[in-house]
């Protein structure tokens, strides 16, 4: 018997050709995915935008903790603890209700799911902004956490809404992993530079009681403020996708109907139902890798175009019902590993990297100080810490959207993933040796040099590897009828070790400023996750690939 080749028939009707081009303009229900992806700024904003701040929001806490009249200011290994916990806390409650969101969409459909996703958001962010203690600083993050546990969904809906045809689906899923991005990006600067705005904004906030009274207000209420403008789309017109409630009209949709009727005329779009081959996209991941199984000539990538079904190192389909060890191949194993390991010392260097930006640098000098024994951090301020990691932030969307593709193109998925975890290691050893560069005098400049190749060279690494270990993930799926499980599968696991991550990570931070190892979390913690991340793919899962690459080329 022989083996499935590779050629274009085999790919099926909806393999877009070369010169299907499609453009944003293109794409279907453009209205929906507008509003949709509005709705997925959620999570960056209500997860990411204390970073800048959160020494200081953590400080503050435990000062109330302590009492007003108390002259105790937490140290700086305190704070390393106590953040550790606030920031692990959202991605842990999305790790205990994604699947809960899941069935609750396919019981009472997307639209519901979303909506209360989003009205819970805006809740949590304001309440969160408005809390001083840590307990409640804790409790609205964690129900942030459990609101934002709905992206699976996010996704589910947009292939509902560009409908089966895959060169639209290949567009569309590139936009809400865009948005997150952009999210993430507006979030840290919203953090940084609205963060103790009676401080830094004296001409519009000088003697605003409470600005005063509530310092880091301010960035969670505009967050609530911009959610809330995306709850008002989503409660007026964004539609139901789940087949078979398509038709449902509730009464933000009526009076959102009336709104439109009065103001325009359009004419109504309508959703083409999904079936059969096209449903195991609707439990995939956020991007295009997706759909790059059957388009890998398309998205330039230099693994063959081998149909999904015929990938597994078997070569043959999984049945219906598949048991989970025909799923749990040696390369799906393999691949799931890197996609849990990536973010166990991602997470935690978005965690600890401002912390580190944050903590005083060390006024006294060591007469035993060393290239291992010192400590400190930088110092900086909210607003510089939020404008830092933003600036570099735009830089990582831009590289996302003109470089990973030619270097895709040229060494392949493995290979750009390969190129990453080199350079994450190196930037962890180097970090911690920012604090000994001079911040006064003649040679100043360096540490701005050194903070820019540091930032530049985690979000160059980061940005390469995510969108990689996604479609290495979605490639090692032994079949298309198991997507989600493997998927589902590897984001639960993601999300255990941003949890686990920044909790373990603030830990070592703590034990390190006590110790006077400013560097115990880089060198003890982060590199060695780096290097076993490394030392996996190179060894384990490159081995899983030149097994597949065998097969493929061996004779019948």
């Amino acid at each position: 018997m022989e083996r499935t080749t590779t050629p274009q028939t085999t790919r099926g009707s909806d393999a877009p050709r070369k010169n299907d081009k499609v453009g944003w303009l293109d794409l279907p229900n453009k209205d929906q995915l507008f509003i949709l992806a509005l709705c997925r700024l959620s999570e960056p904003l209500s997860n990411v935008c204390l970073l800048p701040y959160i020494y200081y929001l953590v400080r503050s806490a435990l000062a109330v903790k302590h009492g007003d009249s108390s002259d105790r200011t937490a140290t700086a290994a305190e704070i390393s603890t106590y953040s550790g916990v606030l920031v692990a806390s959202f991605s842990l409650a999305q790790f205990v209700a994604s699947l809960p969101w899941g069935r609750m969409s396919d019981s009472y459909g997307r639209r519901f799911s979303v909506v209360i996703g989003l009205v819970i958001s805006v809740i949590s962010n304001a309440a969160f902004g408005f809390s001083r203690s840590f307990g409640a600083l804790l409790f609205w993050r964690t129900i942030a956490g459990l609101a934002n546990a709905n992206v699976g969904i996010m996704r589910t809906m947009t292939a509902e809404i560009v409908g089966p045809d895959r060169k639209f689906q290949t567009k569309a899923f590139l936009l809400l992993p865009l948005v997150f991005n952009s999210g993430m990006v507006l979030s840290l600067a919203l953090g940084g530079l609205l963060a103790e705005p009676a401080a830094n904004m004296p001409f519009l906030f000088k003697g605003v009681q409470w600005a005063i009274d509530y310092p880091y207000a301010l960035p969670a209420v505009i967050n609530s403020v911009m959610l809330g403008f995306a709850l008002l789309l989503a409660v007026f017109w964004l539609r139901e996708t789940l087949a078979g409630k398509e038709d449902n009209k509730d009464i933000g949709l009526r009076i959102g109907h009336a709104m439109q009727t009065a103001c325009f005329r359009r004419q109504k779009a309508s959703y083409q139902a999904l079936s059969g081959a096209e449903d195991v996209l609707l439990d995939s991941p956020p991007t295009a890798q997706s759909v790059t199984l059957d388009e890998s000539k398309e998205s330039n990538m230099k693994e063959p175009a081998t149909p999904m079904e015929n990938i597994a190192l078997g070569g043959s389909n999984i049945r219906a019902n598949p048991s989970l060890r025909s799923i749990l191949t040696f390369r799906t194993i393999a691949a799931m590993v890197s996609f849990g390991l990536l973010p166990l010392h991602n997470s935690t260097f978005m965690h600890i990297f401002p912390v580190f930006l944050a903590t005083p640098p060390d006024g006294v000098q060591h007469e035993h100080t060393n290239l291992l024994a010192f400590t400190g951090g930088l110092g900086l301020h909210a607003a510089s810490i939020g404008i830092w990691l933003a600036v570099f932030g735009i830089g990582g969307i831009l590289l996302q959207l003109f470089i990973y593709p030619r270097m895709q193109a040229r060494i392949g998925t493995l290979g750009v993933f390969k190129v990453s975890l080199i350079i994450f290691p190196l930037v962890y050893l180097l970090a911690p040796y920012l604090s000994l560069l001079p911040d006064k005098g003649t040679f100043s400049f360096l540490r701005w040099i050194g903070l820019a190749i540091i930032i530049c060279g985690q979000i160059m690494a980061r940005t390469m590897a995510i969108p990689s270990t996604v479609i290495l993930l979605t490639e090692a799926a032994p079949a298309k009828n198991v997507l989600g499980t493997v998927h589902g599968a590897g984001n639960m696991l993601a999300c255990l070790a941003r949890a686990v991550g920044p909790a373990v990570g603030g830990a070592v931070y703590s034990v390190g400023v006590k110790e006077g190892v400013i560097g115990a979390v880089w060198w003890f913690y982060l590199v060695v996750v780096a290097v076993v991340a490394a030392g996996w793919c190179f060894g384990v899962q490159g081995r899983a690939e030149r097994r597949l690459d065998r097969y493929r080329s061996s004779p019948v």
